[in-house]
């Protein structure tokens, strides 16, 4: 199936059959598929982080609105942004580019000094809704890649972020949560959203084409 085929095939599934997981070898492509997406120069300023373990779990249902979708489904994907941007996360990403690349480090260092001019100056605040903004192309890739394998998923931006980054300890991380991703196998008989239609606007309504 195209990727067209897979968007149309895919909903945001309201109910899931807790008796049915999702493979680690799914699993791993859904993360390496949000590992792989672009982000502002490059520097990846966000961690996902993979819950399957049931008690942890329940201690996120706290601060989910739909708690038995969280408690059911297979797997809980959350997406958490840097708190800050600092000059040693810059050059740690920097450094591992010329490593890779087999460069001599400091081989971007004017444009790292750029980064830095721009971003540290910047608030904790201003930093973080920019470093966040960044998880959505990973989320988005994540999604496409869940359907791409037919495993079902649900993006989530509905709970209470404090319950999510105290549970997980997120601030020993420097990490502060953006979006939940949950994903598994629906329950049919419960997952009302599945037998309607998917509604979008139109193409026309949708697009505007300067030619």
């Amino acid at each position: 199936m195209s990727l067209i085929g897979d968007l149309n095939w895919r909903h945001a599934v309201k109910a899931y059959d807790p008796t049915k997981k999702v493979s680690q070898e799914d699993i791993d492509k859904i993360i390496e598929a949000a590992r792989l997406a672009p982000t502002s120069s490059g520097l990846q300023p966000f961690k996902l982080i993979v819950v399957e373990n049931q008690e942890i779990k329940e201690k996120l249902v706290e601060g989910a609105l739909n708690p038995e979708c969280m408690r059911n489904c297979s797997h809980v994907l959350v997406f958490a942004a840097w708190d800050r941007y600092t000059a040693e996360r810059i050059d740690y990403m920097y450094d591992l580019t010329t490593d890779v690349r087999e460069l001599p480090r400091g081989r971007f260092s004017r444009y790292t000094d750029l980064l830095k001019s721009i971003y540290l100056p910047q608030p904790a605040e201003q930093n973080f809704a920019h470093a966040a903004s960044q998880t959505y192309i990973a989320l988005g890739l994540a999604l496409a890649q869940a359907a791409e394998l037919k495993i079902a998923s649900t993006p989530i931006e509905g709970f209470d972020n404090d319950v999510v980054d105290k549970v997980l300890d997120l601030q020993k991380f420097g990490l502060k949560s953006v979006s939940l991703m949950y994903v598994g196998y629906p329950d049919i008989e419960k997952d009302w959203l599945a037998t309607m239609k998917k509604v979008r606007v139109s193409r026309e309504e949708f697009t505007i084409e300067l030619k």
